[in-house]
C-alpha cells in the first residue's frame, strides 16, 4: 500500500467525481491499469475500491493520479465526501493495461458512459509518445444524454477528433456509440488502425459483433466486482471463448475483444 494525500474530489456531473491525489514520484501505471483505494484511519469499508487510472502525470512537486468514479455503494459514497488534504491508501497499479502499439497511426476510441475513464489516460499516452509518427486518435463519446457526457473538454484537446452521441438525441448522434462507429468508420481506412473501448457490457457485446470480420487489433476494458484485486479471490472471472475463466483484476481488466465469450459470464 502507498499513501496518496487528495489535492481536488470534486463532482463534475450527476453522482459523477474527478478525484486527484499526490502520489509517490516512483508511482507508473500503463494506461488501462487501476487501483485499489481504501481509507486511511478507516476500518470500514472493509474492502477497497477498484478504480481505473484516468490520468497520471508530473509537476514540480512529484506525481498526481486522477480517478473518475461513479458513487454505486458504500465505499465510492465514502470517497466522495472526502475533501483536500485527505488520505489514501492505494494499492496499485493494479491488473493488464491496453497494449500500446508504435505502429499505429488511427487510433478508435468507443467509450460509454464511465468507460471514458481508462481511455482517457490512453488518449494522452497515445498523443505524448508518438515517436515522430503522424497519429491520429478518434473518440466515440456516448452517453445517456447531454448532462452525462463526461471529460468532453479534455478529450477535444487530447484527440484529433471527437465524436459524440446520446441515447436520447440531446446532443450528438442519436443512438448507441456502436452506432455511431458504424455509420463513421467506412470514411477510414483500416489499414494501421486499432481500437480501444471501455462501456457496458451490452455495448462491448455489440462491439464484437459488429467487427466481427475486421482484422485490425480490438481491446476492452471490462469491469466486474472485485474482493481482493489481486487475483486471490476469483470473485472477478469471467468467461472466455473454449470454456475457460479469466479473472478481470489478473489477466484483465483489457482484453482482446475476440478473447471473451459474450454470451455467457458477466463483466458487469
Amino acid at each position: 500500500m502507498i499513501k496518496a494525500e487528495i489535492l481536488r474530489n470534486r463532482e463534475i456531473a450527476p453522482e459523477v467525481f474527478l478525484l486527484s491525489m499526490r502520489v509517490p514520484e516512483s508511482f507508473s501505471g500503463a494506461p488501462g491499469q487501476f487501483v485499489m483505494v481504501r481509507f486511511e484511519g478507516l476500518d470500514f469499508p472493509l474492502l477497497g475500491r477498484p478504480i481505473s487510472i484516468h490520468s497520471l502525470y508530473r509537476d514540480r512537486k512529484g506525481a498526481i493520479c486522477d480517478l473518475l468514479y461513479r458513487v454505486v455503494g458504500i465505499g465510492s459514497a465514502v470517497l466522495s465526501r472526502m475533501k483536500k488534504g485527505g488520505r489514501l491508501l492505494i494499492l496499485g497499479p493494479l491488473g493488464r493495461g491496453f497494449t500500446v502499439r508504435a505502429e499505429i497511426e488511427r487510433v478508435f476510441l468507443v467509450a460509454g458512459g464511465m468507460g471514458v475513464a481508462p481511455l482517457f489516460y490512453l488518449a494522452e499516452y497515445y498523443r505524448k509518445c508518438t515517436g515522430g509518427r503522424k497519429r491520429e486518435i478518434i473518440c466515440f463519446l456516448g452517453a445517456r444524454n447531454a448532462d452525462t457526457l463526461l471529460d468532453l473538454e479534455r478529450l477535444r484537446k487530447t484527440c484529433s477528433e471527437v465524436l459524440i452521441c446520446t441515447d436520447d438525441g440531446s446532443r450528438g448522434f442519436h443512438g448507441q456509440v456502436t452506432q455511431l462507429l458504424a455509420a463513421e468508420m467506412g470514411k477510414y481506412t483500416g489499414e494501421k488502425t486499432a481500437v480501444f473501448a471501455c462501456g457496458p457490457r451490452a455495448m462491448l457485446a455489440a462491439l464484437s459483433r459488429q467487427i466481427a470480420g475486421e482484422s485490425f487489433p480490438c481491446e476492452v476494458s471490462v469491469e466486474e466486482k472485485m474482493a481482493c484485486g489481486i487475483g486471490a479471490c476469483l470473485s472477478c472471472a469471467v468467461s472466455l471463448r473454449g470454456g475457460a475463466y479469466a479473472r478481470v483484476c489478473k489477466e484483465g481488466p483489457v482484453f482482446d475483444i475476440r478473447e471473451l465469450d459474450w454470451d455467457h459470464g458477466s463483466t458487469e
